[in-house]
């Protein structure tokens, strides 16, 4: 199989599986638990129908929206994921590279493994930092400095992730940064050494928004461990809110899944939050960003930008987000299994598909702007 035969989500995902080794393929594709939660982001989907208008004029379309004061040419964007190096050389600068390319907004995490200093002085694009709050809050002042002077447009701050999911497939593979596997796992590396060949010969692997201050030298460190040892399980609102008033900006909360929480994001002056189980990898069981739209939408929605992320996959998705009212939605899987599979051409591919796909479906919708899509367009089952 080939970049140039693929044509959507899941033929992306079955290259990026025959390129990767299968811990790290697992770590993109897994989930926590059961992965219920995983399963449900997409096929909360298929129970509402959209119901298209004709005769409109739908020759030209206008996809741009406008989310926490970023115009951005296309309804989505590359929320922020860590570890993208790992999957392929090019890491964030592909990604950052091809949103910037469709004109759309992209993000880096605390956990990326490119700086921000690099990808704000190679890329134009709108950027979002994904933040976690540290038990060190020495750190989290620094990391929030450094951000700013950087250029960072967003601040987004993950709050669904105080301690790590119980993420199956990394425990059975002895996933971890460094690696340090077990023997299944790595006999997994020494079926693909295409990727090690690749690893090996590029720029060494690190985390440049810790390095100065995790020490990663003497030791593997999980992903879970990360969540379970350094970020702070004390977090509360009141800590938010200073957050909120240090940034001075554009500020948004991911991880929303309740009205009441929708509420105090505004009560504290967020300018946007992003409904989001974390694509299923921390509580197994909780409901989908898409069922909790509407319900959320209809108390804060004229007050603050809401967004959604988790189990789209097509562009019909975008568009269901979109007439129940979110401002727009992220994509994280979607461009991760195209990243590795072919770096920045592969996620240039994925995102011009998904682009194409809402593009074809406004028309058949017979919307010539996303202003024009409502709940009038869907039924539920």
């Amino acid at each position: 199989m080939r970049l140039r035969e693929c044509h959507n989500f899941h033929d992306f995902r079955l290259l990026a599986k025959k390129r990767l080794p299968g811990p790290i393929f697992n770590y993109i594709d897994g989930a926590a638990d059961d992965e219920v939660t995983l399963r449900r982001n997409t096929t909360s989907f298929e129970s509402c129908d959209l119901v298209p208008n004709v005769l409109r004029g739908v020759s030209e379309i206008d996809m741009s929206v406008t989310v926490m004061g970023q115009k951005l040419a296309t309804p989505f964007y590359c929320s922020p994921t860590a570890l993208q190096r790992l999957f392929h050389h090019q890491g964030e600068n592909a990604v950052a590279a091809a949103a910037s390319s469709l004109g759309t907004m992209f993000g880096v995490s605390s956990l990326g493994t490119v700086s921000l200093e690099e990808i704000r002085k190679k890329h134009s694009g709108p950027q979002v930092y994904q933040f976690y709050f540290h038990k060190d809050r020495g750190l989290n002042r620094a990391m929030m400095e450094r951000a700013k002077e950087a250029g960072v447009n967003v601040m987004m701050l993950t709050v669904d992730s105080i301690t790590g999911g119980n993420r199956e497939r990394d425990l059975r593979t002895g996933f971890s940064i460094p690696f340090k596997l077990n023997l299944a796992g790595i006999t997994q590396f020494a079926i693909k050494p295409a990727w090690a060949l690749n690893y090996v010969t590029h720029e060494k692997f690190r985390l440049p928004q810790l390095d100065e201050h995790v020490d990663m030298s003497g030791g593997a460190m999980s992903i879970g461990k990360y969540f379970t040892e350094m970020l702070d399980p004390s977090m509360n609102w009141n800590d938010v809110a200073e957050m909120v008033k240090h940034w001075n900006g554009q500020f948004c909360l991911k991880g929303i899944m309740s009205v009441e929480d929708a509420k105090r994001a505004v009560d504290i002056g967020c300018t946007g939050i992003v409904l989001s189980n974390h694509g299923g990898r921390q509580l197994d069981g909780s409901r989908s960003a898409f069922d909790q739209l509407a319900e959320i939408v209809d108390a804060v929605g004229h007050r603050i930008d809401v967004m959604m992320d988790g189990g789209i996959q097509r562009g019909t998705h975008v568009l269901k987000a979109l007439s129940l009212g979110a401002k727009a939605v992220g994509l994280g899987r979607f461009y991760l299994y195209p990243l590795a599979a072919a770096g920045q051409a592969g996620v240039e591919r994925a995102l011009r598909h998904l682009r194409t796909e809402v593009e074809r479906d406004m028309k058949l919708m017979g919307c010539t702007s996303v202003s024009e899509l409502s709940r009038a367009n869907l039924r539920f089952r």
